[in-house]
C-alpha cells in the first residue's frame, strides 16, 4: 500500500488541465491530510483504479475530486473501491463526481463508491454522477454510455452550493445506475435563481436519514 500524506499542491484557480493528482491502474493507495489547490481536477480516478482512500483532503479551487472521464479507449478496465471521506471543497466547480463518456467503446463497470462526510464550500455543483460527458461537444450522443456504475453510497453531506441544481444523476439509458444509497444530504442554495432542485435520469436511490434538496424525489425508495 502507497500513503501519500500532509502534502500541498497549488496551482491557479484558471490555469488548464492542472490536475493536482491523476490515478490510473493503480492499487492500494491512501491520500491524506493534505490540501489541493488546481484549475482542474483536485484528484483525478483513471481506469483499473481499485481500493482508493481519499480522507481528511481539502480541495479548492479546481474541479473537485473525480471518478473519470472513463470510456474513452476499448481496453479500460474496471474501477472499484473508492472511498472518499472527511474531505472539504471550498469554491470548486464540482464537489464528488463521477464522469463517462457516451457513445464510447469502453464496457467497463465501475462499483463500490463510497463519499461521505463532506463538506461543501460555496460549491457550484456539490455531487453528480454525468454519464453523458462530452466536453466541447467532442463526441457523438447517438448512443448511451456502456459503463456499468453500481453500489454507490453518498453520505453526511452538507454545506453551501451556488447552483440551484445541487445534486445531479444522469445515468446510462443502457445501463442504468443501481444500488445507489443518499443519506443525510444538507446543502443550501446560495443564489437567485429560484429553489434548489436535483436532476435524475435513469436511477431508482435508495435514502436514508434526511434530504435538503430531496434528491431524485419522483423515483426514490426508500431503504
Amino acid at each position: 500500500m502507497s500513503h501519500f500524506r500532509r502534502f500541498t499542491i497549488s496551482a491557479p484557480g484558471d490555469s488548464p488541465n492542472t490536475d493536482g493528482i491523476h490515478l490510473g491502474r493503480d492499487t492500494m493507495i491512501n491520500i491524506v491530510d493534505s490540501i489541493i489547490k488546481t484549475g482542474d481536477d483536485c484528484i483525478s480516478i483513471g481506469d483499473e483504479t481499485k481500493e482508493l482512500h481519499i480522507q481528511n483532503v481539502t480541495c479548492g479551487p479546481g474541479h473537485g475530486i473525480s471518478v473519470g472521464s472513463l470510456g474513452g479507449y476499448a481496453e479500460e478496465k474496471d474501477v472499484q473501491g473508492i472511498y472518499v471521506k472527511n474531505c472539504t471543497f471550498i469554491g470548486t466547480q464540482n464537489g464528488v463526481r463521477v464522469k463517462t463518456w457516451p457513445s464510447a467503446p469502453a464496457t467497463l463497470t465501475v462499483s463500490d463508491l463510497h463519499f461521505e462526510d463532506l463538506i461543501m464550500d460555496n460549491v457550484s455543483s456539490p455531487i453528480i454522477i454525468d454519464q453523458e460527458y462530452c466536453p466541447h461537444n467532442l463526441c457523438k450522443k447517438d448512443r448511451p454510455s456502456s459503463i456499468k456504475i453500481t453500489n454507490v453510497s453518498i453520505k453526511n453531506v452538507r454545506g453551501t452550493t451556488n447552483s440551484a441544481e445541487a445534486v445531479t444523476f444522469i445515468c446510462s439509458g443502457l445501463k442504468p445506475c443501481e444500488n445507489v444509497e443518499v443519506g443525510d444530504i444538507d446543502l443550501t442554495y446560495t443564489g437567485n435563481q429560484g429553489p434548489i432542485t436535483t436532476k435524475c435520469a435513469n436511477v431508482k436511490p435508495k435514502f436514508v436519514g434526511k434530504q435538503n434538496p430531496p434528491v431524485c424525489a419522483a423515483t426514490a425508495q426508500s431503504a
